[in-house]
């Protein structure tokens, strides 16, 4: 069975930082794109970021410069490093992983962004 474990979120003031975490466990394969999203009340589920089995990473515009994103396949995990977070950075955020078994979401860690 399948298992992505998030960990990392929390409540952090405007400015702060926070580094996401998620690991896979089970039977998943080879692993291809990583990635994170986004959801906050009220708004649909977006991507934040996403790192290829290469490397390569893209991110949205609204965190470009200010989140990054990496990748351990070793530890077949993916972290997202936070920096200077915004109100508006405020939602569940959920690891997405494509392997070779399918695909797999995690169970969303929640990142509050408030004073």
């Amino acid at each position: 069975q399948v298992q992505l474990v998030e960990s990392g979120g929390g409540l952090v003031q405007p400015g702060g930082s926070l580094r996401l975490s998620c690991a896979a466990s089970g039977s998943i394969g080879s692993l291809n794109v990583m990635a994170w999203y986004r959801q906050a009340v009220g708004k649909q589920r977006e991507r934040v970021a996403m790192v290829g089995s290469g490397g390569s990473t893209s991110y949205a515009g609204s965190v470009k410069g200010r989140f990054t994103i990496s990748r351990d396949n070793a530890k077949k995990t993916v972290y997202l490093q936070m920096n200077s977070l915004k109100p508006e950075d405020t939602a569940v955020y959920y690891c997405n992983v494509v392997a070779s078994g399918g695909q797999y979401w995690g169970q969303g860690t929640q990142v509050t962004v408030s004073s």
